[in-house]
């Protein structure tokens, strides 16, 4: 048992070596070639239309799914069913980028013709120039390997990996040169955990109404003790007759009061509160917040509306369940 268990570890520390092997020989096919396809990517007007067969296929879908997510339209059409109708996916705004280590993946070429005669522009990602997807092809990108992982040499491994990592290769570079940022990302992932914490504003998430500790400024401090324990957000806010936000007491406040020993019961909060205290809008997004209480030092604050009246509030707990932090 122990012999096969140590075979096990041979064989995947071998397969773990073949392909960083691979993926480290990548670099040198980093040239004009890569350049120009990313120059020609830039310039379409269209889509990127991934293609692929086999193992191919299943690398294209991904490499789809990372350009469209990414900032560069794209999707995957599958070569059988492109011969069999599919391929008035295509457009002569569009760009083909078929995949074939070979180059000559039968259901992959039988497609090309036409896709000449469209004017669509084809870039390759094959293991040389000499085959006959390259010679279609205006740009070929290389992703050739020195040995598959497979022990046999037959299953499509290293050559599967190159190909994936050339695929981030090519959307990373245009994303970069896109000006692609976070918030773009999370505009086409609004259903994951990025989305919603890049999308999330505080009128989504925010206490109001009698959730709110709100006070007026004749008040003793020892009354704003009690409604800050009811309410459980370390603060309170005091408010003027016509419901604007005065100032703000909080914990902190607390240890200064005490510290100067002054009377919580007969002190009225006006005497001691924060004035100018740090507020947000409704409709800011809750991660912007975030970064503004982690740079002030603050756990919690009030969200208010034009009139500077608090309609809301929010803390570092609310923020960490909402799945901000």
């Amino acid at each position: 048992m122990q012999k096969t268990n140590l075979n096990f570890k041979q064989s995947a520390l071998r397969v773990i070596n073949i392909e960083q092997q691979a993926i480290a020989d990548l670099s040198q096919y980093i040239d004009e070639n890569f350049v120009a396809a990313c120059e020609r990517i830039l310039a379409c007007k269209g889509k990127v239309v991934v293609c692929g067969m086999g193992k191919s296929g299943h690398i294209g879908h991904k490499i789809s799914a990372t350009l469209a997510s990414t900032g560069t339209p794209a999707f995957f059409m599958h070569p059988a069913e492109a011969n069999h109708g599919d391929l008035g996916m295509l457009t002569e705004q569009d760009i083909l980028l078929a995949i074939s280590n070979s180059g000559e993946t039968a259901e992959l070429l039988a497609l090309l013709p036409v896709v000449k005669r469209l004017g669509v522009p084809i870039i390759a990602m094959s293991n040389s120039t000499t085959n006959t997807l390259a010679s279609y092809a205006e740009v070929n990108l290389c992703i050739k390997v020195q040995q598959e992982a497979c022990s046999l040499g037959l299953a499509p491994t290293s050559s599967t990996t190159a190909t994936l990592v050339m695929g981030d290769a090519l959307a990373v570079a245009l994303l970069n040169a896109r000006g692609f940022t976070s918030d773009d990302f999370a505009l086409s992932h609004p259903g994951g955990s990025l989305g919603r914490k890049l999308l999330l504003t505080l009128n989504e998430i925010m206490l109001t109404n009698e959730r709110l500790p709100l006070v007026t400024p004749e008040q003793s401090l020892s009354q704003v003790l009690l409604e800050i324990s009811r309410k459980g957000l370390g603060m309170a806010g005091i408010i003027d007759k016509d419901s604007k936000l005065m100032g703000i007491f909080t914990d902190g406040d607390l240890r200064r009061v005490l510290d100067a020993r002054i009377d919580v019961h007969s002190v009225a909060i006006k005497k001691v509160m924060t004035v100018n205290s740090v507020t947000a809008p409704a409709a800011m997004l809750a991660a912007e917040v975030l970064k503004i209480m982690e740079k002030r030092k603050i756990n919690s604050l009030f969200v208010v509306n034009e009139l500077g009246q608090p309609i809301g509030a929010i803390n570092m707990q609310i923020l960490l369940q909402a799945g901000i932090i």
